[in-house]
């Protein structure tokens, strides 16, 4: 039995993020060069304040409880199907498509730590102010540059902790009329087959706000490269109150299905289109066609 990568952090200690802090993960220095009133509309998009009195409340609750806590204070519901696919122990890397941003990937952490506790998921720096959820993500924006980063996420994959992928990279968009996923990254199929990692594929349902995307093709159309939407994605979340999050986990997909028959980029495609057939039929098996 490989020893969990899941380290644990002091539950005593309360945080907060200040607004700097999250334009700044982009790039640095940007904050100093905004407008005052720009800066007083991203505070309030960004809900600080609440996000702030979230984490007082907290009370030492971290990873699934704070999971919870995060659901029952929007007052949504998760509900699902198939969750019985997932193992409760031993390898296995859960994929999906991204439909809302981080607050699906709370919804699914949740549900799957219905299963088991035992769970990692790759973060971007905006994830890793979330201070409650810190022993469960591995840090990823800047793996290129820290060596200490590269390990921890090698370490992940060689051991025994579920590890939840979403392989988009970013939430999904709209695209000729139809709200899903860009292309899925490769990576998880690699990992997967270099690690004797089976995968469980899910699919959620669910969209932003017609805002979101309008402002995803605005930024696309002017070619700007700072991820503008990304900073609406808590005031996304903040309208799902209220709401049920659906979800289906499909069949595991064997590892040695990923053979040489496809690239692992084609296989990554594959799994996608694989992902949203579930929504038709959860009993779907994957054919790697």
């Amino acid at each position: 039995m490989q020893e969990s990568s899941i380290e644990r952090q002091d539950e005593d200690q309360v945080y907060s993020i200040d607004l700097r802090d999250v334009v700044e993960t982009k790039k640095e220095g940007l904050y100093e060069k905004m407008p005052r009133f720009l800066r007083r509309y991203l505070k309030k998009i960004v809900h600080i304040d609440l996000l702030n009195n979230i984490f007082k409340r907290a009370n030492g609750r971290r990873g699934i409880e704070f999971a919870e806590m995060l659901i029952e204070d929007f007052n949504a519901s998760v509900s699902t199907t198939g969750l019985e696919n997932v193992p409760r122990e031993g390898k296995v890397m859960i994929v999906g498509n991204h439909p809302l941003g981080g607050f699906d990937g709370m919804n699914l952490f949740w549900a799957v730590g219905q299963r088991r506790r035992d769970i990692l998921i790759p973060a971007n720096d905006f994830l890793m102010y979330l201070e409650n959820m810190r022993e469960h993500f591995l840090p990823i924006n800047k793996v290129g540059s820290n060596s200490a980063n590269v390990r921890k996420l090698e370490m992940a994959f060689r051991g025994d902790d579920a590890i939840i992928m979403f392989p988009a990279g970013i939430c999904s968009r709209k695209q000729d009329g139809v709200i899903c996923d860009l292309e899925w990254k490769k990576t998880f199929v690699t990992k997967a087959r270099n690690n004797q990692r089976d995968v469980v594929p899910v699919y959620i349902y669910g969209q932003n706000s017609k805002r979101f995307y309008r402002l995803a093709k605005i930024r696309k159309f002017l070619k700007i490269k700072f991820n503008i939407e990304m900073m609406f994605l808590v005031d996304e979340a903040y309208k799902l109150k209220d709401k049920n999050i659906r979800m289906i986990f499909g069949k595991p997909i064997p590892y040695t299905v990923f053979d040489k028959r496809h690239s692992d980029l084609e296989w990554a495609q594959l799994v996608k289109n694989h992902v949203y057939k579930l929504k038709d039929d959860p009993d779907v098996i994957f054919d790697g066609e």
